[in-house]
């Protein structure tokens, strides 16, 4: 974030805090990009990722008074929608080991040179934290540190998620096309 958008930032936040609704909508428009993104690749449906960052700005108009930065709203925010992806997933299915999760199915055109939908689908895949911490990693191009501030755990489990993560996905992915390079 530059300088003068961090300090424009910081005006519209406490602006906010004070009570002005259009400093709370300028906060929205800056950070909605960023909180829908991190909704939609964990959940893959646009309703339930409108849904999960419609209700993490109501969280954030409630908790305005908490937010000392912009960086700490920055941080505040993918922490939330990050808490809120895992809470929407609860119960939709069960929970299982990674070595549990069946193939994804369905016909791909092997001229794709990018895989992404295939990618996309075996992400899908993997159980929430797990999936969760590719996202960070590799959407939200977040380093290790910020993933375990984010999701509250320690620097080496967001490790051994993330090797994990891999390891499973390119066993998936040299099962569907051969042999994959580690």
């Amino acid at each position: 974030m530059s300088e003068t958008t961090s300090s424009r930032t910081e005006h519209a936040l406490a602006q906010a805090v004070r009570g002005d609704a259009a400093a709370f909508a300028s906060l929205v428009r800056e950070y909605q990009g960023m909180v829908f993104s991190l909704a939609y690749h964990f959940l893959h449906d646009r309703a339930l990722a409108e849904d999960v960052a419609q209700e993490v700005f109501l969280h954030l108009y409630q908790n305005l008074r908490s937010i000392q930065s912009s960086s700490h709203l920055k941080f505040w925010l993918r922490k939330v929608a990050s808490h809120r992806c895992i809470d929407q997933t609860r119960g939709r299915h069960p929970q299982v080991s990674m070595e549990e999760i069946p193939e994804p199915v369905g016909p791909t055109p092997a001229s794709d040179p990018l895989l992404s939908q295939r990618l996309q689908r075996l992400v899908a895949s993997l159980p929430d934290r797990a999936r969760l911490v590719v996202i960070l990693r590799f959407q939200e191009e977040l380093e290790y540190h910020e993933i375990a501030e984010v999701l509250e755990m320690p620097i080496n489990t967001v490790k051994s998620n993330l090797q994990r993560a891999l390891e499973v996905l390119r066993g998936k992915l040299s099962r569907c096309l051969g042999d994959v390079p580690a």
